[in-house]
């Protein structure tokens, strides 16, 4: 079975976090992770024929960026048709800040994916870092149960941030999509 990871990024920070969700996917030995870059061409068939779809994008001015909302706004025809309708979904997001209004984007994914029929799956994770011995090296730290996020300081490189417990938790993300894939088909 095959699980598409959908996602924008714009300085890289968020096609990490897009690379941990892939191996999350595959992770579960029973499935394939194709990633789809939206700012390049996009596999519509590909997309139509997957399990799932996991979407990301950074988080910009409190929203998804443009580039990712052309995509979502580009995937009308299949909308018309329902194409997509059955498949589970789920989403991911990066902002510079520790909240900077991820939620927002996140919400926004999900009623997109709503609006084509789609089953969305939560981080089914328990917030990390929200106890005095917690730290920032917890799984969830930044505490989301919508979709996984991640802080990426904007003075780093995409090579050194997001932190590895935000990799980690994209990757969780991704193993619950592959096992919800795996039980909405019955396998």
């Amino acid at each position: 079975m095959q699980i598409a990871v959908v996602f924008h990024s714009g300085y890289g920070h968020t096609a990490r976090q897009a690379q941990a969700v892939a191996e999350g996917v595959e992770q579960s030995g029973h499935a394939k992770a194709l990633l789809v870059d939206v700012a390049k061409d996009i596999p519509w068939d590909e997309l139509g024929s997957s399990a799932g779809m996991i979407f990301g994008c950074p988080t910009y001015m409190g929203g998804p960026s443009a580039v990712f909302k052309k995509f979502m706004e580009d995937s009308s025809s299949r909308w018309m048709k329902q194409e997509w309708a059955d498949k589970v979904a789920a989403g991911f997001t990066t902002s510079s800040s520790q909240s900077g209004d991820k939620l927002n984007t996140l919400v926004s994914l999900a009623i997109f994916a709503a609006q084509h029929g789609m089953f969305w799956i939560s981080t089914g994770l328990m917030p990390g870092n929200n106890v005095s011995t917690g730290s920032v090296n917890d799984i969830n730290r930044l505490g989301s149960w919508m979709g996984a996020m991640a802080q990426a300081n904007f003075d780093q490189p995409a090579e050194l941030a997001p932190p590895e417990s935000d990799l980690l938790t994209a990757q969780k993300l991704g193993l619950r999509v592959a096992a919800a894939a795996k039980r909405f088909a019955g396998a």
